[in-house]
């Protein structure tokens, strides 16, 4: 179930990307106190942690997915993410504490907080 969700958002981002930009100018209003709920509650929610781990793993997938999609050389970026294996949950950490050092920027738009969390914390060495 989890890999067919992986690769739905994998095909729907790469159709998104190749969809022409005109009136695409605003981000959703998805904030990083937003994805930053789910990101804690996975890890604190007996109940719903696993749900909530996945909820937010999935939306960080779809960002680097779309991320190494279309930046197509993340080194030359100076970016060098984890291996694919355990990439959304490295993020995950590396999210969480961005987000933790950077309280003023909750309510600006998760892609711009996890693009912040990507180059601060996965440059390449």
């Amino acid at each position: 179930m989890r890999y067919r969700n992986l690769i739905i958002s994998a095909v729907a981002m790469a159709a998104v990307a190749s969809m022409p930009r005109v009136g695409a100018t605003e981000l959703s209003g998805y904030t990083v106190r937003q994805l930053l709920e789910p990101c804690i509650e996975g890890d604190n929610d007996a109940r719903w942690g696993a749900a909530a781990e996945g909820e937010c793993e999935q939306y960080i997938t779809g960002f680097v997915d779309a991320f190494l999609l279309l930046t197509k050389d993340p080194k030359a970026a100076g970016v060098c993410l984890p291996p694919a294996g355990n990439r959304p949950d490295e993020v995950r950490w590396a999210f969480m504490k961005w987000a933790a050092e950077n309280r003023d920027k909750r309510d600006e738009p998760a892609v711009v907080g996890l693009l912040a969390t990507v180059k601060e914390k996965f440059p390449c060495k």
